[in-house]
């Protein structure tokens, strides 16, 4: 009986949600820009040479001596993007230092589009503004532990699980934990995605650097633990095999 095969039980996600019924979300949240994010900013304009010296890593324009118009390429700065120090600041081309933290992206789009407008650069400026570096972190009881970069800034709970493989056998499905950093550090959020509950929580739709943590039912073994464990099943099964052997020898002598 103890070395009996064990078969694993499947984990079941929303367990109480019937077919045919509406079940309303949580408000997606505004995404706020904070510190370390990586900004992407882009302008452009029906005149093109206007915005070349504010498109970091797009181009800019150089004049000759002879009055050419050169353009120049900096794709390595487009690549890493604006950083958000600990300000909360980003040095923008020319424009200088902008604080951005706490701002939506479409916040940040208008801010810079008003300055450009006001300052006399651009005067039919259209931002874009998107995060380069939107991540969270997936721990604990799931397949893939590990980083996941996020691509359109929108991502579920249960994006973020799946993405990782799905929970374990030895998942606390009603103790999925959601922690979400601001200024004054993290803020602890406990969900349960085995119900529709889920969907009414604020961390529901993740926001960029959020950790997910899927708390373990029970403590797992060590690998040494496990070995042990294993090794003590085969001598187990093996001095079970050689009593029986004993005990039909002896039954076939005594006949």
């Amino acid at each position: 009986m103890m070395t009996s095969c064990i078969f694993p039980r499947k984990m079941v996600y929303l367990k109480d949600m019937r077919p045919e019924i509406l079940y309303t979300l949580s408000q997606r949240p505004e995404m706020r820009i904070q510190q370390n994010d990586r900004l992407k900013i882009t302008i452009s304009s029906r005149n093109p040479e206007l915005t070349a010296p504010f498109n970091v890593g797009a181009g800019g324009f150089q004049v000759s001596p002879e009055g050419d118009v050169r353009t120049t390429v900096q794709s390595n700065l487009l690549e890493s993007g604006f950083l958000v120090n600990r300000q909360g600041d980003i040095e923008f081309p020319i424009l200088g230092t902008i604080n951005v933290e706490g701002l939506t992206k479409q916040e940040v789009s208008n801010l810079i589009r008003n300055r450009l407008r006001d300052e006399r650069y651009i005067s039919d400026a259209l931002v874009t503004v998107d995060i380069l570096n939107f991540k969270i972190t997936v721990i604990g009881e799931v397949g893939r532990e590990g980083v996941q970069t996020i691509q359109d800034d929108k991502i579920t709970l249960l994006d973020a699980i799946i993405g990782a493989g799905g929970v374990t056998t030895n998942a606390s499905m009603d103790e999925v934990v959601v922690m979400r950093e601001d200024r004054r550090g993290y803020r602890l959020y406990v969900n349960d995605i085995s119900t529709v509950g889920v969907f009414a929580s604020p961390t529901y739709y993740l926001q960029q650097n959020d950790i997910v943590y899927v708390r373990p039912k029970t403590a797992r073994m060590t690998e040494r633990e496990t070995r042990t464990w294993q090794w003590y099943n085969t001598v187990l099964g093996l001095g079970t095999t050689f009593i029986s052997i004993l005990i039909l020898v002896n039954y076939y002598k005594t006949k």
